[in-house]
């Protein structure tokens, strides 16, 4: 297929005017100016002209599929038999597609559903995005999302979940490093729940395999250890202490410093942060963010959907909490594009319009780097190269 455009985005704020991309199967293999690109086309090929912009597919870096965003995630969790869950999760898979996210990495599963989900996907039976799965997270006894099944104590159960979770076909290990607001019963968010020796033994089993760590931690003793452990990415990294907040300059430097990501995981409705904390609580939480940007750290993108009030189609307005932060939008699309595929270990996969790499695109009308808002307005979506368009483009 032959993809026309008014532009193309083809590097970080960047666009190609009248501009085109060349798809065969799932994989990109060739961008540059129209004429020259028809040219290598020929007229055989299936032909979409578009006015707006190409740009990459986008990708949320912390979803729960196995929740439903609703008011109490956990009880809809455990009265849902896995059948009936799997149902919903590929619901909410197609709903993010629609939306315009092409991958997401799934960061706490019940049962290897998503993993089951993420083979139906991949083998085009199912509508989604590509799923990079967790599969169930590890936490101590009684500990944060202990529902889910992964509780563990010691390095040797630690290292069985990981291998476990490996050989199901997990391709990232999550590691409830802190507790968190979810579960009501457990520590709380700033407490720490692993000892050194454990969260390293599972760092260091998960890397033996050649598989990334993500580390849940609010706290900042929690986020201290994760860091000297030598995880992957770092979810929340919300600083918190039993009475506040600590944002520790050293630690930040030892983030930057090895290249953590981190992942904020901000809610779709994260204006509503005033109501819940207050407002000077919350334009606190804002500016840890806005420091650990400003330090140079690496921030993707995420929404920790299916938690309270995180559906699954809330990525854009998620990512206009950057902007409010006063991010450029350019850095902002790189945040939930190439940056977030380098920081899945899917840099040479998806992430950028580039011959070689998976026909992952988003068209929407308008400028996304004038304004975001224009992510809103999708039109069409190719995930792996399979053409994808939300109803009300179709007439549906």
């Amino acid at each position: 297929m032959l993809i026309t455009a008014g532009r193309v985005l083809v590097g970080s704020g960047t666009y190609l005017g009248d501009g085109a991309v060349l798809i065969e199967g799932d994989s990109i293999i060739a961008v540059g100016p129209r004429p020259q690109i028809a040219e290598q086309a020929g007229s055989e090929l299936t032909h979409l002209a578009f006015p707006g912009t190409v740009l990459p597919g986008l990708i949320d870096a912390h979803v729960h599929l196995a929740f439903d965003g609703g008011a109490d995630p956990v009880a809809a969790l455990r009265e849902s038999t896995d059948e009936t869950l799997l149902q919903d999760m590929r619901r909410r898979a197609e709903q993010l597609l629609l939306s315009g996210v092409t991958t997401a990495r799934d960061l706490g599963d019940r049962n290897g559903l998503a993993l089951r989900l993420a083979t139906e996907i991949a083998d085009g039976r199912t509508p989604g995005p590509r799923i990079v799965s967790a599969g169930t997270p590890a936490t101590p006894p009684g500990g944060h999302c202990y529902f889910l099944g992964g509780e563990v104590s010691g390095e040797a159960e630690v290292r069985d979940l990981v291998r476990r979770n490996i050989a199901a076909g997990a391709t990232v290990i999550k590691a409830m490093v802190t507790g968190g607001g979810l579960t009501k019963e457990g520590p709380k968010s700033w407490q720490s729940q692993f000892s050194p020796d454990e969260l390293e033994a599972l760092v260091d089993e998960a890397h033996k395999a050649g598989v990334p760590v993500a580390a849940h931690a609010h706290g900042a003793d929690g986020i201290a250890a994760s860091v000297e452990a030598g995880v992957d990415t770092i979810e929340h990294c919300t600083w918190m202490t039993s009475d506040g907040f600590d944002l520790r300059q050293d630690v930040l430097k030892r983030i930057i410093d090895k290249g953590i990501a981190v992942c904020p995981a901000v809610s779709p409705h994260w204006q509503m942060l005033h109501r819940f904390f207050g407002a000077e609580r919350a334009e606190a939480m804002f500016d840890l963010v806005r420091q650990m940007a400003e330090a140079g750290a690496k921030l993707v993108a995420g929404t920790d959907a299916g938690v309270q009030r995180a559906g699954f189609d809330g990525l854009v307005p998620a990512l206009s909490f950057y902007a409010h932060l006063g991010l450029p939008n350019s850095k902002i699309i790189d945040m939930a594009t190439a940056d977030a595929a380098r920081a899945l270990g899917l840099g040479g996969t998806t992430g950028r319009i580039a011959p070689g790499l998976k026909a992952d695109l988003l068209l929407v009308d308008g400028d996304p780097l004038a304004d975001l808002g224009a992510l809103k307005a999708v039109r069409a979506v190719f995930a792996a190269g399979h053409r994808h368009e939300p109803r009300e483009a179709t007439g549906q």
